[in-house]
Order: C-alpha cells, then structure tokens, then sequence
C-alpha cells in the first residue's frame, strides 16, 4: 500500500515538475524580447578600420547603444574577404548578442568564389535588414594621364597590364567590380589585393597605385580634398546623393554595374521576436534625420527594409554573383 501511495506521490511529483519545466522554458523563450539587450553587443565587421563597412558601423553602433542603454561593441574581424568574421557571426549564439555588418562580398560573392567555405550563406545566417547601398567610385591617382572612363580605356589599351589597381581584397565587390569593367572594356589592368580597403587607399594615395574600384564613403573625402581624381560610379543609373558623377554605363561601357550593398546578419536559428526587435531598432537608427544625412554624405544610401524582404535579396545575389564568378573565372582556393 505504501508502495502505490509512494508511486502515487511520485507521478504527482513528477506531473508537477513537467509542468513547471514547460512554463519555465515558455518564461525564458518569451523573456528575451523583453529584456533584450541586458549587456553589451557585439557588432562584427568584417573587414579592418577604415575600409566602408567599419566607416558605416561605427555610427550605427553608437546610435544603438544609446537606444539600448547597453554598450554595442565593433569588432574588426578582418581576413580572406570577410569570410573571417563571416564564420565568427555564423557560430555565435543565436541570441541577438552577436550580428555583423556584412556585404554583398560575404553574403553574395564568397559562397561561389571560395572553393571552399566554413558556413554556408543560405542556411547559417539570419537576415535582419538591408542597411543601405552604395554604388563604388571609379578613382585614379591624380599622375594617371586619364580625365575620363575613355581616355582610362585608351591607356589601358595602350599599356597592357602597366596600369596597377588597388583592391581591398581577392573576392570582395571592389575587386569584382574592377574585373567587370576590364571584361566589357576589353582592357588589361595588373590587379593587387589588400587586406582591406583602408591600406589599399593608403597606397593610392601615394602613389603606389593608380587606378581603384572603391567603396564611395572611402574615397569621398579624398577627392573632395582633391588628393583623388573619380571618373564614374559603377552604379546603373546616377544617384541623387552623388549626381555630379557620371556613370560607367554613361561614360562608354553600356550595361555595366556593380554596387556595393551592406546589410545586418545574426546567426541562424534566431528567436521570431528577437528578429523583431532587432529590425525595429535598426530601422529607428537608420531613419534618424543626422544618420541618413551621414550616411549620404558619405554617398550611401539609407534603405533599411523588412527581414521578410532582405532574405529573398540575398537569395538573388547569391544566383546573381555565381553567374558572374562563372564568366569570369575567378575562384579562391
């Protein structure tokens, strides 16, 4: 008797428990968006200081962390292309403590460049939103004897492979970019590849370099200060915030094209309402009147948009790109 009352009290027990454990685990899996963030975040950038991305996290970091009241930290994760800090982001929690800034170079270009890749584009990242989009710049060292995209054609044309371009790295939208633009211009260009954009404008503008396919807040500032000469932006028509330049498709290379895009990626397995918080929170920074002025100073774009729509932006981007790797032929092993 006292056996079956034991089990009795036991089952009891143990109903009671599965019940507590169930109400439990539903408190903590509705309590993040509540309390989300209670310490700081971690916002990884991919490429070194200096370079578009970390010029357009920084601000966005600061704004954040005077939403959040919690200190939201860039980390410069730089190496092969941005696939580094992409991995970094990729094997972090799925807890909003850890997203990125990336690009149309680590969530488009990479998964068809590199032969082999440690996270796969699709499948282990959470597409938050797209930040903003920025067309890149054209610029030549002011020694090149080259006042147009045509005359830079003709020279290139002349002297096969003399011309030196700066790349911020094997692989990274500058540099595909650049590959485009020698393909339908029928022109030859020695490329040289940097661990960021920030070192290869350094050399640019020592002259070590000549010609350059780069990210317009990075150059902007150099060619106002007429340290740089911009020939054209890559972007298909011309933007409003840049419209003193012409574009490469204008200027005797129909059809060409080739923006830089960035964007705020988690980890896979992010929780629905951390997502939405996440979102709410960028597109409030993104939309405050001193952000998109900066930003369009800095030629960029503002677009801030739904994760439902960024998602299938990055499906098509990484079609897109595998098309343009596989006529060109570029891969990284």
């Amino acid at each position: 008797m006292m056996r079956r009352d034991l089990t009795a009290l036991q089952w009891i027990f143990l109903t009671g428990l599965f019940y507590l454990v169930v109400v439990g685990a539903s408190a903590l899996h509705a309590a993040p968006a509540d309390t989300f963030p209670n310490r700081p975040v971690r916002l990884i950038v991919p490429f070194p200081p200096g370079g578009g991305t970390d010029i357009l996290a920084r601000p966005m970091a600061q704004k954040l962390t005077e939403r959040w009241g919690q200190q939201v930290i860039v980390d410069n994760r730089a190496g092969a292309g941005g696939t580094i800090g992409a991995d970094l982001t990729a094997k972090s929690l799925p807890d909003g403590y850890s997203m990125m800034l990336g690009t149309n170079g680590t969530h488009g270009i990479n998964q068809s460049l590199y032969r082999t890749m440690p996270y796969d584009t699709l499948k282990d990242f959470t597409p938050v939103t797209l930040v903003a989009i920025a067309p890149n710049i054209l610029v030549l060292h002011p020694s090149v004897s080259a006042a147009t995209v045509q005359e830079l054609i003709a020279l290139a044309r002349a002297k096969p492979g003399a011309l030196n371009y700066a790349s911020p790295g094997n692989g990274t939208p500058p540099h595909l970019a650049a590959e485009i633009f020698k393909r339908m211009a029928g022109v030859s260009m020695t490329h040289v590849p940097y661990k960021g954009a920030g070192p290869a404008v350094i050399d640019l503008l020592a002259g070590q370099m000549q010609v350059m396919f780069a990210n317009a807040p990075v150059v902007l500032p150099h060619i106002k200060a007429g340290k740089l000469r911009a020939l054209a932006t890559t972007s298909a028509q011309r933007l409003s915030i840049l419209s003193e330049f012409a574009t490469i498709a204008e200027s005797g290379v129909p059809g060409y094209e080739a923006d830089t895009w960035y964007g705020i990626f988690a980890p896979a397995r992010l929780p629905p309402e951390i997502l939405k918080k996440l979102n709410a929170d960028l597109a409030h920074v993104l939309m405050l009147p001193e952000i998109k002025a900066l930003f369009a100073s800095q030629g960029t774009e503002v677009v801030a948009n739904s994760a439902e729509k960024f998602r299938p932006m990055v499906q098509a981007e990484v079609a897109k790109w595998a098309r343009v790797i596989k006529e060109t032929g570029i891969r990284i092993d």
